[in-house]
């Protein structure tokens, strides 16, 4: 979950599109109309939170610490599985007391749930304002104006996508909370249609931002203090602007005066060229970590999610990775008890995960979602089956991790600090390139400077570094 702070956040002199309701010349954020912003999901989504508040904040908002300070409560959400919704929809009934004690309160759900199930979030959950999909942002401040005025019956409270949007945001600026890392969005979509995912249908088909806009994004994030850009994509290999691809994007950005790291997600396997590898390989500040999602390693069950490749491609493809990038963290996502799988199946996953010895793994059980051809599908695993296979391949994944991370012991590193250890006021955390979190105990360490370590020590995924010098 992630929420905008409003004694955080870096605002941007760029252009936002609209420029109505409430306006704010004031810098100490005293305006009655303040926003909070909760989002759930994935790097994308909070990215998206990013673009609303550059939206608001335009327009004359300010940002609220707390949802029972706030005039207007935005909700960011997930539909990637059964239990995101879970979550968010009981997040939304606590905000209902809030909405009895101030019946001007204005409650909006937004992102992927918003778009596919429109209407209804109104009709079940009444105290609810307005639902407004992932690429109708800019029509916020038109149902906030209308849900504030006197034609608020009226007014409309639903903005879905339309399905061949070509939205992709590229003049509105987002407002982010000041750090190391900034997230820039410079694709939206999927034209995929893994059977099991709901992104295609909610977040409509591939449309990038030209080169040359996500160029001058980055370096606004220059000017604002950030080193380490993150360009995110739901298929970001596949990246296509009508001249540049991926691996030419991605040499642009490493280029840029300032930026210290370029990391990227996330891969489809189909999608990662050789050329995009060799461009990582040839350019210091893009990090040597793939996310890359194998799903399964039965082809049999890759061909029923229609991910487009089989075991055997997929395995090329890790070779071909370790053939360029060396040292490299490669990390997955798999999913267990997908309709069909048959245990020969999983344990084909099983020997592929052995095989290939992840740094680490996102591993889910299959949860249907409803539109998708997966949710069609017979021959369903039973909950106790998804359970037992998950565990399986986390056992056995923590112990890979955990032997990958002892073989580090002493050997060097250079991490970017991104601040304090979450678990200690008196460490310091950072990333190697590798994507590694290494934690150096009792130290002060300014954010944003690259380090080199050497590494000490290992506890499953963390590990623990020395200062050796600082460059």
């Amino acid at each position: 979950m992630f929420s905008v702070r409003a004694d955080e956040t870096s605002k941007q002199s760029c252009r936002h599109t609209e420029k109505v309701g409430p306006k704010n010349n004031n810098s100490s954020c005293t305006l009655p109309m303040k926003y909070f912003i909760e989002t759930y999901g994935c790097q994308m989504n909070k990215y998206d939170s990013e673009l609303v508040a550059g939206i608001l904040e335009g327009a004359g908002y300010c940002p609220s610490l707390r949802p029972e300070d706030a005039d207007v409560i935005l909700v960011n959400t997930c539909s990637v599985r059964q239990h995101a919704e879970q979550r968010v929809l009981q997040r939304l009934n606590s905000f209902k007391a809030l909405k009895l004690e101030r019946p001007d309160l204005k409650i909006g759900v937004l992102g992927c749930m918003a778009q596919r199930l429109g209407e209804k979030i109104l009709v079940e959950k009444p105290f609810i304002d307005f639902v407004i999909g992932p690429d109708s942002y800019r029509n916020i401040l038109q149902v906030l104006n209308g849900v504030h005025s006197e034609q608020r019956e009226s007014s409309p409270k639903i903005f879905l996508n339309e399905y061949e949007s070509k939205e992709t945001y590229a003049d509105v600026c987002p407002v982010r909370v000041r750090g190391v890392n900034a997230w820039v969005a410079v694709m939206r979509g999927c034209n995929n249609y893994c059977t099991y995912c709901i992104v295609p249908y909610v977040r409509g088909r591939e449309r990038s931002r030209s080169a040359q806009n996500v160029i001058e994004e980055i370096r606004r994030l220059v000017d604002e203090g950030f080193v380490e850009v993150t360009l995110l994509g739901q298929n970001v290999n596949s990246y296509w602007d009508g001249e540049h691809d991926f691996a030419d994007l991605l040499a642009m950005v490493a280029k840029v005066e300032g930026i210290e790291r370029v990391r990227f997600a996330t891969s489809h396997p189909k999608d990662l060229s050789e050329k995009l590898v060799r461009v990582i390989a040839e350019n210091e500040k893009i990090c040597n970590h793939i996310h890359l999602p194998v799903q399964s390693g039965s082809t049999r069950c890759l061909q029923l999610m229609n991910r487009h490749y089989s075991r055997e491609d997929f395995l090329a493809k890790v070779e071909m990775i370790r053939k360029y990038l060396n040292p490299v963290g490669l990390t997955t996502d798999i999913i267990v008890g997908f309709p069909g799988e048959e245990e020969d199946d999983f344990r084909q996953t099983v020997e592929l995960v052995r095989e290939v010895e992840f740094d680490s793994a996102f591993v889910f059980k299959y949860s249907p979602r409803p539109g998708t051809r997966a949710a069609q599908f017979d021959d369903v695993v039973s909950a106790a089956e998804k359970t037992r296979r998950l565990e399986e391949i986390n056992t056995l994944q923590k112990e890979i991790t955990k032997s990958k991370n002892r073989q580090l012991i002493g050997q060097r590193g250079v991490i970017l600090v991104e601040g304090r250890s979450k678990k200690s006021e008196t460490d310091v955390m950072g990333r190697l390139e590798t994507n590694k979190i290494v934690v150096i105990p009792n130290t002060i360490l300014p954010k944003g400077k690259l380090v080199e370590v050497t590494i000490v020590g290992a506890d499953g995924v963390t590990l623990f570094g020395r200062v050796n010098h600082q460059n």
